[in-house]
């Protein structure tokens, strides 16, 4: 498959951890558009491979990539010129993503592969151009591949509705399964959520709260709108552990949790810059061992970006 010898390109795409607020939000000619700011989660990544051939006139992949496939054909399109050499070959998916527990598994796929193609040609695309195809390839993404900013992401629509700041609040994040036996979400079978004129309110709330919670680094802040979008969320996708996840928080000196919208994993948020922090996580662990909920990943929104896993 691989014998014309011609250059490999490859990509890659880091997680998410779920989310930190998901909603409606109003644009800036005022329409309500379903967004998101999810939480970064760069210790499980998917790489991307792409093998160009001159006999192949379509592009294959990875078995049961179909999205990968069809990102890296959108790319092709995109990227492609009168003097690309080929318009074939096959992407190989190597992801160490878990699967249909809300961490992105699908985007990062799709992005790795987007990498790869646009490698492939020699172009380095935006940010916003690697989303716009990313949602044109599994009809929504995540915004992983914005990873130099604080976005409200428009996942339906591959576009940023408002950018909060370079980073978020020097945090911890204790990342666990909050639905053991719930299975594998599927996203594409998961009714969109119709939220009422009262939550849309309150997400025109937590939007500005997000915003001065990363402008001014407050972890609190943060956490409580994390916590708020989180509740809403259990109309829709509910968490068995949610309420005991609250109360191990508070107990253990966090300031509140955050959740997949579209998974099964959340995450109990602690200020890292408070003094004791480590002795507080080794006690949430604790708590979360004892109960029977695995461990994802502890989660450090810092220079070091991972703890442990």
């Amino acid at each position: 498959m691989h014998q014309e010898q011609m250059p490999v390109h490859s990509g890659s795409a880091s997680a998410h951890h779920g989310e930190i607020l998901q909603g409606v939000f109003h644009d800036e000619k005022g329409r309500l558009k379903r967004g998101l700011v999810t939480l970064p989660c760069p210790a499980w990544r998917s790489y991307a491979t792409f093998f160009p051939s001159s006999s192949a006139a379509e592009i294959t992949c990875t078995s049961g990539m179909w999205k990968a496939r069809r990102a890296a054909v959108l790319s092709m399109q995109v990227f492609a010129t009168d003097t690309s050499p080929v318009t074939g070959g096959f992407m190989e998916i190597n992801s160490e993503v878990p699967r249909g527990v809300g961490m992105g598994s699908s985007t990062a796929d799709v992005t790795a592969a987007i990498r790869a193609i646009a490698g492939f040609h020699g172009v380095t695309p935006t940010a916003e151009e690697i989303g716009r195809i990313a949602v044109s390839a599994e009809s929504a993404s995540d915004p992983i591949m914005i990873d130099d900013r604080v976005v409200l992401f428009s996942h339906r629509e591959g576009t940023v509705l408002e950018t909060f700041g370079r980073r978020l609040p020097s945090m911890i994040v204790v990342g666990c399964e909050a639905d053991p036996g719930a299975g594998v979400v599927d996203t594409l079978t998961l009714p969109a959520a119709v939220y009422s004129a009262a939550e849309i309110d309150i997400f025109r709330s937590l939007r500005t709260e997000l915003r001065a919670a990363v402008a001014t680094g407050d972890v609190a802040r943060l956490a409580k709108v994390a916590t708020s979008s989180a509740l809403i969320s259990q109309r829709f996708l509910p968490k068995s552990a949610f309420d005991f996840l609250l109360q191990l928080c508070e107990r253990t000196g966090g300031h509140g949790i955050q959740v997949a919208h579209s998974g099964t994993v959340a995450g109990l948020i602690f200020d890292s810059r408070r003094d004791g922090v480590m002795q507080a996580v080794d006690r949430c662990v604790a708590g979360l061992e004892k109960a029977g909920l695995a461990l994802t990943e502890i989660i450090s929104c810092r220079p070091a970006a991972v703890i442990s896993r």
